[in-house]
């Protein structure tokens, strides 16, 4: 399979882009944990180039193997914290909204809540929509896996 376009981003978009970055990580959410977010949404939404560029940055941030394999399992394995789990779970409900999946309900909302406060929310929520806008768009023009961005 080949990609769809070649050419680069818009120089609006990419600042942009950056913009919504340097929020996120102003919400005071440690790196590895957007890491999962980003890597949980991006496998569910079958993004193969997310998939492979969030491995290696992880894994600078301290990030381990077994972790990062298993995040596609993690309501079945003991490698992730409460609070870790709190939030892949939000972000599987932020990202499975189609074919009448119900969503983020008060139950997950409110135990992400437990964990994190107002602007950790904001920060997480904010990456979980952006990795489900360059997921949807890596999919429509075919991009491939193999780049870091």
């Amino acid at each position: 399979m080949e990609a769809r376009m070649t050419s680069p981003a818009n120089p609006d978009v990419i600042t942009a882009i950056q913009h919504l970055y340097k929020a996120i990580h102003a919400g005071g959410v440690d790196q590895r944990l957007l890491s999962l977010v980003h890597l949980r949404a991006s496998q569910i939404n079958g993004c193969s180039p997310c998939v492979f560029a969030t491995v290696q940055p992880a894994k600078k941030a301290g990030e381990t193997e077994e972790r990062l394999h298993n995040v596609v399992a993690w309501r079945e394995t003991p490698f992730y914290t409460e609070q870790e789990r709190a939030a892949l779970a939000l972000t599987e409900a932020a990202t499975r909204i189609q074919d009448g999946a119900p969503g983020v309900t008060d139950d997950i909302w409110d135990t992400a809540a437990d964990h994190f406060t107002q602007e950790q929310l904001g920060a997480i929520t904010l990456e979980i929509a952006l990795t489900n806008f360059f997921n949807r768009i890596n999919r429509t023009v075919r991009e491939q896996a193999g780049k870091t961005w």
